[in-house]
């Protein structure tokens, strides 16, 4: 497991989920490997081809990922990039389908930054299961016309619609699911205060809660910043399903490496 940034879900429902298969998970950080001091991807992933039978990797860019698997001889497996966070959106999903019992014809609003890696899998994922989703973020935090286009073939093959809108409560109206994530990500943190500025209306509140269906069950990927994306009253509260969505990693991450290592 190589880990260019901090991780609490991802390292730990790895590491276990490898141990309860009968593997074993090695840790490796920037500090323990040579790419940070000009050994090139290609080489790191030819030499430990060698060694393991596969790789899982959380990193800043999404393309070092994509040029590691393409010099790699076993599976990579992406555990987070700046474009996409797939493991978090396979467990998002069978969240879904465990509390709502289908996925085809919900609805999904995800509220906050329209650009940042979940939002981003979010559309890609829902696109592909016949979910709608909805965007609401600032204008300049839209999600990019690359990544929409990229979901539109797959949206229209499963009845899906992408909404994009700076208004929550459009995104919310009737909404099966709220899906927030932080402000600020990882590689951002200059950008904080003016992001706290910015995003102060997109939040998960009561008031939002109550132009969404009913039973909506509320999401996040964690971590949480409890008072800005979302408030303490919605994330404790009975439309929560965000530790049985953190648990899911564990158990959608067991399905990837018995699928691919299997």
């Amino acid at each position: 497991m190589i880990f260019e940034k901090s991780s609490t879900r991802t390292r730990v429902s790895f590491e276990v989920a490898m141990w309860q298969l009968g593997g074993h998970a090695l840790f490796l950080s920037n500090r323990d490997i040579q790419i940070g001091r000009g050994e090139t991807i290609p080489d790191t992933a030819r030499v430990l081809s060698r060694y393991l039978d596969g790789i899982m990797i959380r990193a800043y860019s999404h393309d070092d990922v994509k040029l590691l698997a393409k010099y790699a001889d076993i599976p990579v497996i992406n555990g987070l990039t700046d474009y996409t966070h797939p493991c978090q959106v396979l467990a998002d999903l069978f969240t879904i389908q465990e509390k709502k019992k289908k996925l085809s014809g919900l609805k999904l609003a995800f509220i906050g930054d329209g650009k940042n890696n979940m939002a981003n899998s979010l559309i890609f994922g829902c696109s592909k299961v016949g979910m709608d989703i909805a965007v609401a973020s600032p204008e300049e935090f839209l999600p990019d016309k690359e990544v929409v286009n990229k979901a539109k073939a797959d949206a229209v093959m499963n009845g899906s619609k992408i909404i994009l809108t700076d208004d929550v409560f459009e995104a919310a109206k009737d909404a099966d699911v709220l899906y927030t994530d932080v402000w600020t990500s990882m590689g951002q943190e200059e950008e904080t205060e003016y992001r706290k500025k910015v995003f102060a209306g997109y939040q998960i509140n009561q008031e939002l809660l109550s132009v969404a269906d009913e039973n909506v069950i509320v999401m996040h990927c964690l971590p949480a910043h409890r008072g800005e994306e979302i408030t303490e009253e919605v994330i404790e509260g009975e439309h929560s399903v965000v530790f049985d969505e953190a648990e899911n990693r564990l158990h959608v991450q067991k399905a990837i490496l018995s699928l691919v290592m299997g």
